[in-house]
C-alpha cells in the first residue's frame, strides 16, 4: 500500500477571500483533495460576475493530488467541525467580510448567501442547507442518502458525474425524487462521460474541460437568478 503524499496550502485554516464585500455571497467548498489552486481561479471567476467569495480550507492545512491521499482525507474529516467552519463561511459572506464594513461605493448590501461544493464538499453542502442557513446550494457529484433525511428549505442545483457514487442510477433518482416531493426547488444535470472530480482543474488527467465549463455556466446562473436581490 502506497504511503498518501499531501502538500501544505497558503493560507492554513484560514478562509480565502474574493470580489467586492457587499455583493451576494458564495461558499465553495472544496472536495476530497483538499483547497487546490484551482479554486482560486473558480472563486476569481465567481467574483468578476459580481459576487463576494468565501473559500474555507476544512482539511487543516493540508491538500493533495493523489487518489490515496484524497481518500484518506474524506474519511478522517471531522464533519462537526466541517459544518462549523462552514457555518463561520458563510456568517463571514453574510456580515461582508473580515471587518464587516462594505465598501462606501456599494449603494445595496446584499445578505443573500449561496454553497457551492464539489463532491464531498457538494455532500456537506448539502447538509448545511438542510438547517436553512443559505439561499441557494450548488452541488457537484454529491446527494443526500435515505439515511440522511431532512428538508433543504431553499434551491438546489445538482451537477452529476456519470460516474460514481452521484451518477446516472437509482440513488440519485431517488434523491432527486426525495427533494421534488419535499417541495424543494430542484435542478439537475447530468454529464457524459465524466467521473466525480471532472471539475478540478488541478487535476488533469480527471478534468473534462468542456463538462466544467457548462456545469460553471449553469451553477453561476443559478446562483445569480437565486442570490441577486
Amino acid at each position: 500500500m502506497s504511503v498518501p503524499e499531501f502538500i501544505d496550502i497558503p493560507s492554513p485554516s484560514w478562509p480565502l477571500t474574493f470580489g467586492v464585500p457587499g455583493n451576494p455571497s458564495v461558499v465553495v467548498v472544496h472536495d476530497s483533495f483538499g483547497r487546490l489552486p484551482y479554486l482560486e481561479s473558480y472563486a476569481t471567476a465567481l467574483a468578476n460576475r459580481d459576487f463576494y467569495v468565501v473559500v474555507p480550507d476544512l482539511f487543516n492545512g493540508l491538500a493533495t493530488i493523489d487518489a490515496d491521499g484524497a481518500e484518506h482525507l474524506r474519511e478522517t474529516i471531522d464533519i462537526g467541525f466541517a459544518l462549523a467552519t462552514l457555518e463561520d463561511a458563510v456568517e463571514l459572506g453574510r456580515g461582508h467580510g473580515f471587518d464587516g464594513a462594505p465598501d462606501a461605493s456599494i449603494q445595496s448590501h446584499s445578505t443573500k448567501v449561496g454553497v457551492l461544493g464539489f463532491e464531498v464538499g457538494g455532500w456537506l453542502a448539502l447538509r448545511l442547507a438542510q438547517a436553512g442557513s443559505v439561499d441557494a446550494v450548488v452541488a457537484y457529484a454529491a446527494g443526500l442518502g435515505d439515511d440522511e433525511p431532512g428538508v433543504i428549505p431553499c434551491p438546489v442545483l445538482l451537477n452529476f458525474s456519470d460516474s460514481g457514487p452521484w451518477g446516472a442510477g437509482l440513488t440519485t433518482d431517488a434523491f432527486v425524487s426525495r427533494l421534488k416531493e419535499m417541495g424543494t426547488p430542484v435542478g439537475r444535470h447530468l454529464y457524459a462521460g465524466t467521473e466525480p472530480y471532472f471539475a478540478n482543474a488541478t487535476l488533469l488527467d480527471r478534468l473534462d474541460k468542456n463538462a466544467a465549463a457548462l456545469a460553471f455556466a449553469r451553477s453561476t446562473y443559478f446562483l445569480q437568478e437565486h442570490l441577486d436581490e
